[in-house]
């Protein structure tokens, strides 16, 4: 169908384009960069059009919470037609990125829909980096997307329930995270919070003891992004939970059920959580745009993709580098100011001005490890940790979260959560 809809288009006059000063851009991608972009050429004259597979924009870092039933799913998403319902030259279109025609200036969409552009801005996202480890793929689980977090979520209390009914066979109540980063301490943190407390009150027929969670590092050290006082930290906060952490071991294969290790250990599981590294969707390597490390774009200093004077890339897409020329961490604050950068170089183009180099500002990293435990990096050398850390995580999420009902429901369900220790909505959803 796209290549019927490509000969098409190519029988027709070139495609009109806007004009220098209200020039025509598309937007692919509703993630932070995207959304940072769409909001900051809302206050230029453009006519843009925002284009992402769901029809609501998700607040990542918040979806391991929907997996371990903390929060709801309409908590972490957002209508995206009520984003840019106060942008007047801003429109939606609900679809997926299936190619990019640079000479021409138009995208296909996989339905065949063509769309126009002057400019482009390029912020996919991203998913799980398997790294060709055998059975990674079809036997894990990774949180991306609000269905993956269901499904998470889901298979968790499938596990209880089943284990319930049958009993605890072939490590059915371990979970196994893999991935020491600042996403795999999260998950492991909240799943043992879930698991050796708050479960307790639902299956008290199930023992304790046979409830596992063990968290997987390759490295010596978890969350090695952070100064290692807050990675100790966060190691012995999680060993008081309950998780068994595994440092300088690496994943050698999955199987259904097990989990084999390159010390010849093998665990059988009833679910693996893989929160090891983050690759580009499958489309980008499809574009025939110059690539590098992890399949990310490679952009110029002002964020264009190199060889094209009209394509921008940002946020996890990009390949985009600090001052040291260190590649940027694939994170939600160098995502919004990449995609706010993008807008801002497209406006200057558009009136004639040359553009300037991308100049990330760390503005901090934090970390959750679960109740009144996290660790902060804020700038100056200043470090945080147990209270300070956690409540400075809690409400630097809830300023970011879209919508004022989305901040006041997370508010709400954490509040109940802290007062009512132990007690949670844990339903299985879709059957």
């Amino acid at each position: 169908m796209i290549a019927t809809r490509l000969r098409q288009r190519r029988a027709t006059t070139a495609p009109v384009q806007g004009t220098p000063s209200r020039p025509k851009v598309v937007v692919v991608g509703a993630g932070f960069a995207g959304l940072a972009a769409v909001e900051e050429l809302a206050k230029f004259t453009a006519d843009v059009t925002l284009v992402d597979r769901h029809n609501f924009a998700t607040f990542q870092p918040l979806l391991y919470q929907v997996a371990t039933a903390g929060l709801n799913p309409g908590d972490v998403a957002f209508p995206i037609r009520t984003v840019i319902r106060s942008m007047a030259r801003t429109k939606f279109e609900q679809g997926e990125l299936a190619s990019v025609d640079a000479e021409r200036k138009f995208i296909v969409l996989e339905d065949g829909r063509t769309l126009d552009y002057d400019y482009l801005i390029l912020g996919v996202g991203a998913t799980a980096n398997y790294f060709g480890i055998a059975g990674a793929r079809e036997y894990s689980h990774a949180i991306y997307t609000l269905d993956e977090a269901l499904d998470v979520r889901n298979h968790l209390f499938r596990q209880f329930e089943q284990a319930v009914a049958h009993g605890v066979r072939d490590g059915a109540l371990t979970f196994v995270v893999v991935g020491g980063g600042a996403t795999g301490v999260e998950l492991a943190g909240a799943i043992a919070e879930l698991a050796h407390k708050a479960l307790y009150t639902d299956y008290t027929s199930l023992n304790p003891d046979d409830v596992k969670v063990i968290l997987i590092e390759q490295q010596s050290r978890l969350l090695e992004a952070f100064h290692e006082e807050l990675s100790e930290y966060a190691r012995r906060e999680l060993r008081t939970r309950g998780v068994t952490v595994l440092l300088e071991e690496t994943v050698e294969a999955l199987e259904p059920g097990v989990i084999l290790l390159h010390s010849g250990r093998e665990i059988q599981n009833g679910l693996v959580l893989w929160a090891a590294g983050v690759a580009v969707p499958a489309v980008v390597g499809r574009l025939g745009l110059p690539t590098g490390r992890g399949g990310r774009l490679m952009v110029g200093g002002d964020l264009r993709v190199i060889g094209s004077e009209h394509i921008f890339a940002v946020g996890d897409t990009a390949l985009a580098s600090d001052l040291s020329g260190n590649p940027l961490p694939q994170l939600a604050q160098p995502a919004i100011q990449g995609g706010r950068h993008a807008a801002l170089q497209i406006c200057a183009l558009a009136k004639g001005e040359t553009t300037y180099p991308f100049r990330y500002r760390d503005k901090g990293t934090m970390a959750t490890i679960g109740r009144r435990a996290a660790v902060a990096e804020v700038g100056h050398g200043i470090r945080l940790s147990g209270t300070p850390a956690w409540l400075a995580w809690l409400g630097l999420h809830v300023v970011t979260l879209l919508g004022s009902r989305n901040k006041a429901s997370v508010m709400i369900n954490w509040t109940w959560h802290y007062i009512s220790w132990g007690k949670g909505p844990r339903v299985i959803l879709g059957g």
